[in-house]
C-alpha cells in the first residue's frame, strides 16, 4: 500500500491535472456529449469527485471528532452514478449531454466541496486514522487518471463532429508537426522463444483487480514487431482496397464496414486525393512516421491479414515487455518513449529509424489491440463490496488493449495493465503491432 503522504501529493496532482486539460475549454464545450459511448467533460468531472465521495468520504465511521461526510447535494449521487448497480439507480448514460445542470460552475464548486474534504480526510490518515480506506483512495486516484484519458478521448470526439475542425490547442510548429526526414524504415521482427511464462501483477505497487493474480502459461514460439504500424503503412492498405475486400475482414468487421462506411481510420479526412488527420491540435497533413491509431480491432485484424501477420496475444505482449525490462513507463529508453499525457503532444509521436534490437514504443504513443478475449485470469477474485463492479462484470465480448498512450498519465501505466474495449471502438486511442509465429 502507497504511505499516506505520498497519496496526499498525488491526490492535488492529480486532481489538477484534471481541471489543466480542461483549461482551454468554453463552458459551451463542456455540455457536449457527441456519440452514447462519450461522456460530456462536466460529466467526467463530476463523476469522478462523486467516486471519491462515495467509495471514499462516505465511508467515514469515525471515531471523533471524524464528522459524518454531508454531500453537497443528495442528487448528485443519481445522476454522476456510473455503473454501480449496488450503489443505486444511474442517469441513462446516452443522455448525460442533457443535464445543462448542474452548470459548470456548479459542477466545479462540488470538486471544490469534495476536494475539501478529502483534504481533511488524508490530514487524518497520516495521522494514524482511517487506514482501512487507503486502498479505496488509491483506487479513486487511478480511476480519475483514467477518465483524464476519457476526457480527451471524448472531447475530441465532440470537436471532431463541428464543421469548424475547432482545435483544443495551438498547433504544433511545421518541422515538429511534419518530420518528413523522419523515416522509421520497415518493421523487423524480434524473436521469443518459446517457454512457460508468468503473466500479469506481481503484486508490488497499485494494480487493478484484473491483472491478477499472476499466473503461468505456456507461450509458443513467436516474432513481434520491433515498433507500431505506422500512419503511412497503413496507407498503404487502403489503397491497396483494404476496406473493399471481405477476405481480409471477420464477419462482424465486415458488417461494420458497410454499415458505417469505414474507408480510412476515424479522423482521416480526403482532401484532393491526400489524407489529412485531425487532432487536438487541428486539422493537418497525415504524418507517415506516426503510429496510426483510432483503429478498431476489426479494422487492425484485417490490416495484420493483409500484411501476412496477426496480432499478438496479451501473453505474447506481456512477455516481450518482461524481457525488455519494462514494468512501468520508467523502463528503458526506446520501449516507452511514444509521449504520455504529460508531454502536451496529446497526439501520437514520430517513430525514428532504429531500436537496437528491442521494440519500440510498448508503452505510450498508442494503445496495441491484442487478439486476446477479455476473460478473467485463472484464479481471479474482483475485489470486496461495490468496487468489484469495477472491472470484473465487462468480461464478456471485449478485446484486451496493452501499453497505454499518448493520452494516458505516466504514472498510470505499467506492462500488465489490461485495457479492454469491443472490438468496433475507434474513437480511443488505438492502434496495432503485429506479430507472427516463429
Amino acid at each position: 500500500m502507497v504511505e499516506v503522504g505520498v497519496l496526499r501529493a498525488r491526490f492535488d496532482a492529480i486532481r489538477a491535472f484534471t481541471e489543466t486539460l480542461c483549461a482551454p475549454l468554453a463552458p459551451e464545450d463542456y455540455v457536449i456529449q457527441s456519440m452514447p459511448d462519450a461522456s460530456p467533460v462536466k460529466w467526467h468531472l463530476a463523476h469522478t469527485s462523486w467516486f471519491f465521495e462515495t467509495f471514499v468520504l462516505r465511508e467515514v465511521k469515525g471515531p471523533p471528532p471524524s464528522p459524518a461526510y454531508e454531500p453537497f447535494d443528495p442528487r448528485y449521487g443519481f445522476l454522476f452514478n456510473s455503473y454501480y448497480v449496488s450503489v443505486g439507480e444511474r442517469h441513462s448514460r446516452p443522455r448525460r449531454g442533457l443535464l445543462s445542470r448542474p452548470t459548470v460552475e456548479e459542477t466545479y464548486r462540488y470538486r471544490r466541496h469534495v476536494d475539501a474534504r478529502m483534504r481533511e480526510l488524508l490530514a487524518e490518515m497520516e495521522a494514524g486514522r482511517h487506514a482501512a480506506l487507503a486502498h479505496a483512495v488509491e483506487v479513486g486516484l487511478h480511476h480519475e487518471q483514467q477518465h483524464q484519458e476519457l476526457l480527451l478521448t471524448d472531447i475530441k470526439h465532440a470537436l471532431a463532429q463541428n464543421p469548424l475542425r475547432p482545435a483544443m490547442w495551438p498547433p504544433e510548429p511545421a518541422p515538429t508537426r511534419l518530420p518528413g526526414s523522419r523515416d522509421p524504415g520497415e518493421a523487423c521482427f524480434l524473436p521469443y522463444p518459446e517457454d512457460l511464462r508468468w503473466i500479469g501483477h506481481d503484486g508490488a505497487g497499485f494494480a487493478y483487480d484484473n491483472e491478477a493474480p499472476r499466473h503461468r502459461t505456456f507461450v509458443h514460439a513467436f516474432t513481434l514487431a520491433s515498433r507500431p504500424v505506422t500512419c503511412g503503412d497503413y496507407l498503404a492498405f487502403i489503397e491497396d482496397g483494404g476496406y473493399t475486400r471481405p477476405e481480409l475482414w471477420l464477419s462482424g468487421g465486415w458488417d461494420a464496414v458497410a454499415a458505417n462506411g469505414w474507408r480510412a481510420p476515424l479522423y482521416w479526412e480526403r482532401d484532393e486525393g491526400a489524407f489529412q488527420v485531425f487532432t487536438l491540435r487541428g486539422l493537418r497533413e497525415i504524418d507517415p512516421a506516426e503510429p496510426v491509431c483510432h483503429v478498431s480491432y476489426f479494422e487492425a485484424d484485417a490490416y495484420a491479414r493483409w500484411a501476412g501477420a496477426r496480432l499478438p496475444t496479451e501473453a505474447e505482449w506481456e512477455t516481450a515487455a518482461a524481457l525488455a525490462g519494462l514494468a512501468t513507463a520508467d523502463g528503458p529508453p526506446g520501449a516507452q518513449d511514444g509521449a504520455f499525457a504529460e508531454s502536451g503532444r496529446y497526439h501520437p509521436a514520430p517513430i525514428a529509424r532504429g531500436g537496437g534490437g528491442a521494440p519500440q514504443r510498448l508503452l505510450g504513443g498508442v494503445w496495441e489491440w491484442t487478439a486476446s478475449p477479455y476473460a478473467p485470469y485463472p484464479g481471479f477474485a474482483p475485489w470486496p463490496g461495490s468496487l468489484g463492479e469495477y472491472n470484473g462484470k465487462f468480461m464478456s465480448s471485449q478485446m484486451v488493449l496493452r501499453g497505454g498512450s499518448c493520452f494516458t498519465p505516466r504514472s498510470h501505466i505499467r506492462s500488465t495493465y489490461r485495457n479492454f474495449f469491443p472490438p468496433n471502438a475507434r474513437w480511443q486511442m488505438s492502434g496495432l503491432r503485429l506479430a507472427r509465429a516463429a
